[in-house]
């Protein structure tokens, strides 16, 4: 089992989320009621979607991280997931995520644009055979 696969099943429990097709139509998707929250786009790379102002608050904490990649203008974060804690890492940005409306809304309420995916921003692709 891929982590990848491993982190999907966990959070497929999660009573809140819901599995789905991705809007870009690469991998799998969870949604919640306020849309789409993560993509998984290979057996590694993982599109986390978090408001402008949690990306703000945590920039520098995400930034630390060589398993995260954040683009600028863009509420998506894209995840690696190399190692177990990465996948640890994941679980506590979607519960972020989850909350992030609730605790730093979006004052302009603007449209969610695509995933990192869709910008050519995430890590290198792997196949999607294995996943």
């Amino acid at each position: 089992m891929t982590l990848a696969s491993r982190a999907l099943a966990q959070l497929a429990t999660w009573p809140d989320l819901r599995q789905a097709v991705p809007s870009c139509g690469l991998g799998r998707a969870l949604t919640s009621a306020q849309g789409e929250v993560v993509h998984f786009h290979s057996e590694r790379d993982v599109d986390l979607r978090l408001t402008d102002r949690a990306v703000r608050r945590f920039a520098k904490d995400l930034r630390d991280s060589g398993a995260i990649r954040i683009v600028p203008g863009s509420q998506w974060v894209t995840l690696r997931l190399d190692a177990a804690s990465d996948v640890d890492l994941l679980l506590t940005l979607v519960s972020v995520a989850l909350q992030a409306p609730q605790m730093w809304p979006d004052p302009a309420d603007r449209p969610v644009a695509g995933c990192n995916d869709q910008r050519g921003a995430g890590f290198v692709k792997t196949d999607l055979g294995a996943f």
